[in-house]
């Protein structure tokens, strides 16, 4: 989680390796109109999360689908060893979060952060993410306590979405939640 690794290295390619195929699929991804969210590896699948603006459809996954799998069986290389199945996904309205980039891209929405057994502190804690820099994120709870979260502490993070808002007809942005509370 830390490290911001994506997870390839599970089907016995290296870190660089899996560095590289992680470089080379934003590019695959890229040419198709998307933007590679994450990359993981985990039992032998294979799971390549994209977006792209106003969200894919299923349309649109399974033709990037399509591509990646056409690449990776052109580039055996960079593709995992042995069998595995390839899963193309959106994020969906509830996020994970594994990388800072994708906390810098969730600040303001809420979210609920699982930190690492043995870490002083809060061991969850869901709340408005308020910041997120190189090192930690800081996560405004509904009380207004104020959590910093170093990414080396946390052992799953995701952003939450609203849904009795959304059932009740408001709108709530797409991976965005509204908070408890709103500062005046």
């Amino acid at each position: 989680m830390a490290t911001g690794r994506t997870g390839v290295t599970g089907t016995r390619r290296s870190a660089h390796e899996a560095d590289e195929l992680e470089r080379a699929l934003e590019v695959v991804v890229a040419a198709g109109g998307g933007e590679l969210v994450d990359v993981e590896s985990a039992g032998g699948v294979l799971r390549v999360t994209v977006e792209r603006d106003g969200g894919p459809d299923l349309d649109d996954l399974a033709e990037m689908s399509r591509v990646i799998s056409a690449w990776l069986d052109e580039r055996t290389d960079l593709a995992p060893v042995g069998r595995y199945e390839l899963e193309v996904s959106s994020p969906g309205v509830e996020r994970r979060l594994r990388r800072p980039a994708h906390f810098s891209k969730a600040i303001g929405s809420r979210v609920a952060i699982r930190t690492v057994a043995g870490t002083p502190g809060v061991r969850r804690v869901e709340g408005a993410l308020a910041r997120a820099d190189e090192d930690s994120v800081t996560v405004v709870d509904d009380s207004g306590a104020e959590h910093r979260i170093a990414y080396a502490a946390i052992d799953r993070a995701h952003t939450v979405f609203d849904w009795r808002a959304a059932l009740a007809g408001q709108s709530a942005p797409t991976g965005t939640a509204k908070t408890g509370s709103r500062a005046s």
